[in-house]
């Protein structure tokens, strides 16, 4: 089986997430995603993160009427900060039947040579790259295993959400109506 491996904070889920791993499920040789909940990413700050496991919750609401997204909880259990090629080494060695590709937008691939051992992931596995606003993909793209998708273009960020909920405003449509009453119900990203 196809896997496609969303990595991300998650921190909140949104909308824009759900439509890219849908298409990516729907529209590409993928069979299924796995969003991977990142406890922490070594090239991101860590202030503002909320608990990995509301993150994690949120995840799981957002997509519990998916046919082919699930959720992953795969690097809590491995050493921090998570090094994609770590994660896809142990992925690899648990569940030999699958074939594993990663999907991340044109932002990362443009950062991708900053990774831990990127090479080998540009050797020994696919990478579907969907557009981001503002970033025009590099030269990795005439790389074999790098392919671009179709996939509509989101504007919507995590930043911009936590800002609105920290500010009151309406973040309906933006996220799902029960990581909306998730929020709400630990008071998440009401601080500063």
């Amino acid at each position: 089986m196809k896997i496609g491996l969303f990595f991300g904070s998650f921190n909140p889920i949104h909308t824009g997430h759900l439509i890219i791993a849908n298409y990516v499920a729907h529209f590409t040789p993928v069979d299924r995603v796995w969003l991977v909940v990142s406890p922490h990413n070594p090239l991101k700050d860590k202030s503002g993160l909320v608990n990995m496991y509301d993150r994690l919750e949120m995840c799981r609401l957002a997509t519990e009427q998916a046919d082919k997204l699930e959720v992953s909880d795969i690097e809590f259990n491995l050493p921090q900060p998570s090094y994609t090629i770590d994660t896809l080494t142990h992925l690899k060695d648990r569940y030999p039947q699958h074939d594993f590709m990663l999907i991340m937008g044109a932002d990362n691939l443009l950062s991708l040579k900053k990774w831990k051992n990127y090479e080998l992931i540009l050797r020994d596995y696919h990478i579907l790259v969907y557009p981001r606003p503002g970033y025009v993909v590099s030269d990795l793209l005439d790389h074999a295993s790098v392919t671009l998708t179709q996939t509509p273009l989101m504007e919507l960020s995590s930043t911009f959400v936590r800002k609105a909920v920290k500010e009151g405003k309406d973040v309906k449509y933006f996220l799902p109506d029960d990581v909306i009453e998730f929020i709400a119900s630990k008071g998440l990203y009401r601080q500063a």
